[in-house]
């Protein structure tokens, strides 16, 4: 039984910034089997100039990778779990060559998050750098993505708990991003996709001031029926998060799988 998919999004520059760094993609499409899902966040690094320029780029350069290199796949059959890391990895590292590269021809550093999701033939791939977020909204709620942080460091190795983290100094310090380290190394995650249940990407913004709790009440399968009370969950919580003075860019990206 092949899934069907519909998506929204929001996103705010926030109580604070001047300007817009994130950037977001979703592209829905039918194929022989089944429609498929991909969509993208990206967060253009808030302390360093340009961040909007890095966070588009990616995004473009993802957008015409499913264009091209996706279609052909799905076109000619050799869609694989092997093929699509390559191609993700490989697209990955040219794009933080080639931010890098442009920062230092302008001489100013640069640099952007990416969490990617595709949901193909049941199965959902991930693709992810920095502190971006994906999450699976059941029932209960399910991160997907690591945080690629020095607090999250920090947790794993017992310095710091979770609710130290939140409050940490450091706490948007990232280990890597693309077009600002010297190497990148993306994390690439492979699951069973659940029918029914909701998908969300999110830049760190959105999810500093929000429970668990918050998430699954406003937009998981119990509440968000159609599109309308999806978009209306992500517009809710955008504003919540603003009320508590979050400081940075707010975006969510939220899928239903139906």
């Amino acid at each position: 039984m092949y899934m069907g998919f519909s998506a929204v999004y929001n996103t705010d520059v926030g109580i604070k910034k001047k300007t817009n760094q994130d950037s977001l993609a979703i592209k829905i499409a039918d194929t022989p089997n089944g429609q498929v899902v991909f969509s993208l966040v990206c967060d253009g690094m808030g302390g360093l100039e340009k961040g909007e320029v890095a966070s588009k780029e990616v995004i473009t350069a993802f957008c015409n990778w499913f264009d091209t290199q996706f279609v052909e796949m799905v076109d000619n059959n050799s869609f694989s779990e092997e093929l699509l890391r390559y191609q993700w990895i490989r697209l990955a590292v040219e794009q933080n060559e080639k931010i890098k590269a442009y920062g230092e021809q302008n001489g100013f550093m640069l640099g952007t998050t990416i969490s990617a999701i595709l949901i193909y033939r049941e199965m959902y791939y991930i693709l992810h750098v920095g502190d971006s977020r994906v999450y699976e909204i059941t029932s209960g709620i399910r991160q997907l993505t690591a945080d690629q942080t020095l607090v999250a460091r920090e947790i794993a190795a017992g310095r710091l708990t979770p609710e130290q983290a939140e409050t940490d100094s450091r706490r948007s310090v990232l280990l890597q991003c693309i077009g600002a380290s010297p190497v990148v190394e993306p994390d690439f995650v492979v699951g069973q996709a659940a029918p029914g249940a909701h998908y969300m990407l999110c830049s760190d913004g959105f999810r500093h001031k929000i429970t668990p709790q918050e998430m699954i009440e406003r937009l998981g399968p119990g509440t968000c029926v159609d599109e309308a009370k999806m978009k209306e969950g992500c517009e809710f919580l955008t504003e919540l998060v603003k009320y508590r003075k979050e400081t940075d860019n707010v975006t969510v990206v939220l899928i239903k799988s139906e």
